[in-house]
């Protein structure tokens, strides 16, 4: 995240913008579709980041002269490694937590565990039955 502020008219004027998802005075978030665009323009055209963010109708002194360049990188990045579907979804935030996976070995443990217990109440019961009569 960068230190940048955007005034409420820069954020007004970005958010009519079709290619912004959303936006706040601290952050920009660009529509899936731009960036497959933007990706492909430059990839495959050889068009510059600021000559595609311009086009795309955004003002580069209200973003900041090397955002352009900053996002391609890192779009491009993804888009060799994970193609399109990877530009498709929002990554920033959290990670969401993973659910450990439970093996068969995992399973026998816990059954064995849960007999033994089973074992040791029902001797504790009779034994606790016993010394009261």
């Amino acid at each position: 995240m960068s230190k940048l502020r955007y005034s409420a008219e820069q954020v007004q004027a970005l958010r009519v913008n079709p290619n912004v998802k959303k936006c706040s005075d601290k952050s920009v978030t660009y529509s899936s579709d731009f960036k497959i665009r933007a990706v492909k323009a430059w990839l495959e055209e050889g068009q510059g980041p600021n000559t595609i963010f311009t086009r795309a109708g955004f003002d580069l002194e209200a973003l900041g002269k090397w955002r352009p360049e900053a996002c391609l990188k890192l779009w491009r990045k993804i888009y060799k490694a994970q193609g399109e579907a990877g530009l498709l979804g929002e990554k920033r935030g959290k990670a969401k937590k993973k659910k450990p996976k439970i093996d068969e070995t995992d399973v026998e443990y816990l059954q064995t565990k849960i007999a033994y217990l089973e074992a040791e109440n029902n001797f504790l019961r009779n034994l606790k039955t016993n010394t009261k009569n």
